[in-house]
């Protein structure tokens, strides 16, 4: 068991948070910027999850496995890995929070679990290799529980 604990505040909102495993793997993929008018049409279909961020130097998508193995022949050229399980931290958090992931991070790091974060509006996903979904969950609610013992105390 991790001994790592957030700052007081910190352990307020974690102990509020539920994680939810999502049920179906995903893929993390990029492609060249060329290929962005095409993603974003390719991605108009999809049910939730999914995701297109465009940089300067990328088109970095989130998929699930089953859509991307239907859509990938799309590109011409395509990077992607997989399988990764996503995770969401159900909780609405404020945008000015500092910290909440660091802990995520910190917490899992500590297991030797990689993570690939992804921030939205109101809610925090991370996506870790599926053969270490199990683990990070139990981690996750780990420190889920520490936090709601030391809200008790």
């Amino acid at each position: 068991m991790s001994d790592i604990l957030p700052s007081v505040e910190m352990m307020t909102v974690f102990a509020s948070t539920k994680i939810h495993l999502h049920p179906d793997e995903f893929i993390l993929a990029s492609l060249p910027l060329s290929e962005k008018e095409l993603a974003l049409d390719a991605f108009k279909s999809l049910e939730p999850f999914s995701s297109v961020t465009v940089d300067h130097a990328e088109v970095s998508l989130i998929l699930r496995s089953s859509d991307w193995d239907s859509m990938k022949h799309l590109f011409e050229s395509s990077d992607a890995e997989g399988p990764y399980s996503a995770i969401t931290f159900d909780i609405v958090l404020d945008l000015s929070l500092v910290g909440f992931l660091s802990v995520v991070s910190a917490v899992l790091a500590e297991a030797g679990i990689s993570i690939y974060a992804l921030s939205t509006y109101l809610r925090d996903h991370i996506f870790v290799q599926s053969s270490h979904a199990d683990e990070a969950v139990r981690k996750l609610d780990e420190l889920i529980m520490r936090c709601r013992d030391q809200k008790l105390l």
